[in-house]
């Protein structure tokens, strides 16, 4: 997947309080498009490239976890779960028609959730009660995907979907027909893109300087698993809950007459 995926997730809990299935589902709706990335670009702006962002309101170019407490400093979220001021983050979206012009292709809520745009989070304990999952400690924060990214890479469970005008129960989120490069069809119910966070934690730091290296995802862990599963690797030995963003792209109008892509550096 060609772009940068990001989240600072500060609070967890809740999950004891579940009922089968054990998970919170929730819309976010838009905070803001900018050009803005606080984790990857502090205090730039602009940023190299352009964001939507969805969470608390204390959002900003410079965030610090070790200075910024999302819970204290913001005051409402844009998320349905009130109690989540967290930030969540990707790239946009763009359209590009056969006359060479741009145009941002807008989130829209999905199917059954109500909101303006933004993003749909999933917070996924482990379905089957075989480990011991560790809620996020404050300041956590982690980044998925590559900005550089010019082919596919490793498919950890980021994929993309042409959806039906509505109703699409059959399939599993990233098997078929999901695919890592991004529909060239027209999609009536436009195109939903899954992406999936890694599991375990090295259990020390609340971020590395890539954003990256202190979570991996769990060996053996299978491409349409649903929450914590495999085995966390020695160097990252904690378990923790599976995040996941639903986000669906607003293209019904046709796609079959352009190009659509995920924004960064080398477009």
């Amino acid at each position: 997947m060609h772009s940068t995926l990001l989240i600072l997730p500060l609070i967890g809990h809740g999950f004891s309080q579940m009922v089968i299935p054990p998970m919170l589902r929730f819309e976010c709706s838009q905070l803001v498009v900018d050009r803005i990335d606080p984790l990857v670009n502090p205090g730039s702006v602009p940023s190299p490239h352009l964001h939507q962002i969805v969470g608390g309101n204390s959002f900003n170019a410079s965030m610090d976890h070790a200075t910024h407490d999302l819970p204290a400093s913001s005051t409402c979220t844009s998320c349905t779960f009130s109690e989540d001021f967290s930030n969540y983050w990707t790239a946009v979206l763009y359209f590009r028609a056969r006359n060479g012009t741009f145009k941002r292709v807008p989130q829209f809520v999905s199917e059954g959730l109500r909101g303006n745009g933004g993003i749909t989070v999933y917070y996924i304990p482990s379905t089957t009660n075989s480990s011991s999952v560790t809620a996020f400690r404050p300041g956590f924060r982690m980044l998925v995907g590559d900005a550089t990214a010019i082919s596919p890479r490793e498919p950890r469970k980021l994929c993309h979907r042409c959806m039906p005008a509505t109703g699409d129960n059959s399939n599993i989120n990233c098997g078929a027909p999901d695919d890592q490069s991004l529909p060239k069809k027209n999609c009536p119910g436009g195109i939903r893109s899954v992406i999936t966070f890694p599991t375990c934690w090295d259990g020390v730091n609340l971020d590395s300087p890539d954003h990256q290296s202190h979570v991996a995802y769990a060996v053996g862990a299978q491409a349409n698993d649903v929450g914590p599963t495999g085995k966390c690797p020695a160097s990252h030995p904690v378990a923790i809950p599976q995040v996941m963003y639903e986000v669906m792209w607003d293209v019904r109008f046709s796609i079959s007459f352009g190009h659509a892509f995920i924004s960064n550096p080398n477009t």
